[in-house]
């Protein structure tokens, strides 16, 4: 009877599926930016680019019509905002001696943090065109960032300001009829000892918790990141930007089947693998891949409130 052994290189198939669910449970749950993106997939060797169009709205018809007469019409106005697909990934080099002789189970916990390296990768990038919108408000009513002082933390006043403002450009709430904000934990400080907030344990009914999610106040929903982002002014005061979302603000884009926004590709190389390249099976990779874009949809979606925060 021939010998059979199970190794990594006769397993690699089910090695690759256990990896990618340990990458993508690390990964999924870190995509804040990403989830309230709208999602769109495209399909493979169609080019790099896709186009989100959106027709405008039509203004009101106030004057009456005259009898027997056919009036005008309307012009329809579409826009169109591209996004071209960029790839990102990263991998691990592991040693047969390290695989050998390692205390920890070492492709096991590789797989995790590829996993919170990948998730903080497509957030990062989503946050970045996410928080360079154009609409932008500064606590304390200043006219840019530099002007913000130490004084110019968020209130509900502020939250309410910028609810008013999404309401007038008709921006549609997201998750249950309310915005969503994403905000740090110093922001998080700062809005969670206003007498109107309202923590998630005092919920009643309604929508589900979402992941990350602290409470609501003024008509928005908060969730809790550590990757929100912050930049000092001139003056040297950390301002923290939050970002208020209305639907459809943004998209992000991934393409079918090479590994996207929502399920970058696991590559697990075996030892041996790479032929005359390893000639003593000495080195072992594991890495992941991602294909994706975001993109600023509707800047009138979107608010990013800039403030301090308490020390």
């Amino acid at each position: 009877m021939a010998d059979v052994t199970n190794t990594l290189a006769n397993t690699l198939a089910e090695n690759k599926v256990y990896y990618e669910r340990t990458l993508l449970k690390r990964l999924v749950p870190n995509l804040l930016f990403a989830r309230f993106g709208q999602k769109k997939s495209m399909p493979q060797n169609e080019g790099d680019k896709i186009s989100f169009r959106r027709f405008n709205s039509i203004a009101p018809s106030t004057t009456p019509l005259t009898e027997g007469v056919t009036p005008a019409g309307k012009a329809l106005d579409v826009d169109k905002v591209e996004c071209t697909v960029q790839q990102y990934g990263d991998f691990v080099r592991i040693t047969d001696k390290l695989k050998t002789t390692g205390i920890d189970p070492v492709l096991i916990e590789t797989a995790n943090v590829l996993g919170e390296s990948a998730a903080l990768t497509i957030d990062t990038v989503v946050r970045d065109v996410v928080c360079a919108g154009t609409n932008v408000q500064y606590a304390g009513g200043r006219a840019n960032r530099d002007a913000v002082t130490a004084a110019d933390v968020i209130t509900s006043g502020e939250i309410r300001k910028a609810v008013r403002t999404l309401k007038r450009n008709n921006a549609r709430p997201l998750e249950g009829g309310y915005y969503i904000g994403i905000i740090d934990s110093d922001i998080a400080y700062d809005i969670m000892n206003d007498p109107l907030w309202q923590d998630i344990s005092k919920y009643s009914g309604g929508s589900a918790i979402m992941s990350g999610e602290i409470g609501k106040l003024a008509g928005v929903r908060f969730i809790e990141s550590s990757n929100a982002p912050t930049a000092e002014n001139t003056s040297g005061i950390v301002v923290h930007q939050t970002m208020i979302l209305g639907a459809d603000a943004y998209g992000v884009v991934d393409v079918a089947g090479a590994g996207g926004g929502a399920k970058p590709e696991m590559i697990v190389k075996p030892l041996g693998s790479a032929g005359t390249d390893d000639p003593l099976n000495q080195r072992a990779t594991s890495g992941w891949k991602a294909l994706f874009c975001a993109v600023r949809l509707q800047e009138l979606s979107m608010v990013r409130l800039e403030s301090a925060a308490t020390l």
